[in-house]
């Protein structure tokens, strides 16, 4: 079985509109409103030659498994380029003029509302069930991470 890596290392926008663009060169079709080293440019985003590059995209996992028999599709290290994206567009937020509500707008909220797990990260390490062992061992007296009244149990 024949595996495929979508490289995040692969610059698809604009390989995918360079293609595009020579196959439409190659048809004989009006490409003077395009400059073909410039078309990772925001300027052609949903232009009919950035439209065929994204349809293109969008079915390039199909079309691999039709064509080349590709069994699976995988991309080296998406949290990596996931988390360094969120995390910088975070920090022009929460470090700009949106202060705190740069976190609770765009993650927390978005989190909550599409029932992401990781909003009761407390539950998710354990720090229950290290409460319920203090608990044990040492009763009422027992220094607990959460209680009750952990913010944990906000998001019920």
């Amino acid at each position: 079985m024949l595996a495929y890596n979508n490289s995040p290392s692969f610059n698809w926008t604009l390989n995918f509109r360079q293609q595009v663009y020579d196959a439409w060169v190659a048809e004989g079709k009006d490409v003077t409103k395009y400059e073909r080293s410039g078309l990772m440019s925001v300027e052609y985003d949903g232009t009919p030659l950035a439209d065929e590059a994204d349809e293109r995209i969008r079915t390039f996992q199909a079309d691999g498994a039709k064509r080349a028999g590709i069994f699976h599709h995988l991309i080296t290290l998406p949290t990596y380029h996931t988390a360094a994206l969120s995390t910088d567009n975070l920090a022009k937020e929460y470090f700009g003029a949106q202060g705190m509500l740069g976190y609770v707008k765009n993650v927390q909220r978005q989190e909550i509302r599409q029932g992401i797990a990781c909003v009761k990260h407390q539950n998710m390490s354990g720090s229950d069930i290290g409460d319920d062992h203090k608990e044990y061992f040492a009763g009422e007296a027992a220094l607990k991470a959460g209680g009750a009244h952990n913010t944990m149990n906000q998001f019920s």
